[in-house]
């Protein structure tokens, strides 16, 4: 099996940096090839500054993540819940990655589009300083919701489970540390 982890956070010391080395520790123990990228490290211009009225060539970076992605079985995206949504960078790498004629193409006389990631499967992990029952109950969940449906099932990516370490500013270190080893078991079991 193929697991592309996608740490999203732009702080290299977050952590949800350290979330995504523990399931890449515990998927690192199955028989999978597993890739981790830290998206702070790419270099590409985050901008689709013509929308989809002129292509804009991708860097290497961004080949090379499309390749991995064409390749992966299961992709685990960790990133923090800014705002009830996502980081910039990570919204800058999906408009730029994330293309027609590589993830998905319209059908002509049809609102649904041919899905170009159908085989694959996805774990979502946030992390929030808030508590994930107002994320979830009267945010309905705006930042998951929009990659889960918006991004990763409109491609054929299925199915997307979704995971939230929530309260985080109020947890001490050994509460971290419990969380870290829940990751850990969950790449282990490549979930």
């Amino acid at each position: 099996m193929n697991i592309l982890i996608i740490n999203a956070n732009p702080d290299k010391n977050s952590f949800c940096a350290a979330i995504a080395e523990s399931y890449k520790e515990g998927a690192d123990t199955s028989d999978s090839n597993v890739n981790l990228i830290h998206l702070i490290d790419l270099e590409f211009d985050p901008i689709l500054r013509y929308g989809y009225k002129k292509r804009m060539e991708l860097e290497p970076d961004l080949l090379k993540v499309q390749e991995q992605i064409t390749k992966t079985d299961h992709i685990v995206l960790v990133f923090p819940t800014w705002w009830s949504t996502f980081p910039a960078l990570l919204k800058g790498f999906i408009d730029r990655v994330i293309l027609p004629h590589f993830a998905f193409k319209y059908k002509k006389g049809s609102p649904l589009p041919e899905k170009f990631l159908k085989g694959k499967s996805a774990r979502l992990i946030t992390t929030m300083d808030g508590p994930s029952i107002y994320y979830k109950w009267y945010m309905r969940s705006p930042g998951l919701r929009s990659i889960k449906k918006g991004v990763f099932e409109f491609c054929g990516i299925k199915p997307v489970k979704t995971t939230i370490f929530s309260s985080l500013k109020s947890t001490d270190n050994a509460k971290r540390e419990k969380i870290l080893e829940n990751v850990r078991m969950m790449g282990e079991m490549l979930k």
